[in-house]
């Protein structure tokens, strides 16, 4: 059932440069010759779903300090058993990794990223990445994860240092979309 959401989702979705429509390629190509592609057992590759989480104004995300990576994320990650989609799959992690309730997902992902994992139990291994926005409906008062050091709220506009280029890249897909929205 997942697997067949995530094709799904991918082949609805209108990538918004040649860059993000190689990865959905690339992505389609994967899951069409691996029915195993969702689970992080498959390798060298697999799908994960992670979460831009801001809050109701729009101007605000929540990173998290990721303890394995040592720096600051969007929330998510793998796919579970029990993910029926990809939507849900970052909905669920932006949960358990915030503490956070009544949070909305949206329907279309913001942006693709694959990148190499260089540390942890998938060291070595490519996480394709589907990254949605979700918007905090309500108390901003989160709940740190025994995944992460900390988390904290940053203006979308004005990110840490040392905040990793597929982040700030992902910022930029939800302030624009935020604004034309």
């Amino acid at each position: 059932m997942l697997h067949g959401d995530a094709v799904e989702v991918l082949e609805r979705w209108r990538p918004p440069d040649a860059e993000q429509e190689e990865l959905r390629a690339h992505y389609l190509r994967h899951l069409a010759t691996h029915s195993d592609g969702m689970w992080r057992s498959c390798r060298p590759e697999h799908v994960t779903s992670s979460a831009l989480v801001v809050d109701g104004t729009g101007k605000n995300t929540l990173l998290t300090l990721h303890k394995t990576v040592g720096r600051w994320l969007q929330l998510g990650g793998h796919c579970e058993p029990g993910d029926a989609t990809l939507s849900g799959a970052a909905l669920r992690e932006a949960t358990e990794e915030s503490g956070l309730t009544r949070l909305t997902v949206s329907r279309e992902p913001l942006q693709l990223s694959r990148h190499l994992l260089e540390a942890g139990g998938c060291a070595g291994a490519y996480h394709l990445d589907v990254q949605f926005l979700v918007t905090a409906a309500a108390s901003t008062e989160y709940v740190v994860s025994d995944e992460s050091h900390d988390l904290a709220w940053f203006p979308l506009d004005d990110l840490p240092p040392d905040t990793d280029a597929s982040v700030q890249d992902l910022a930029s897909r939800a302030r624009r979309h935020l604004a034309h929205n």
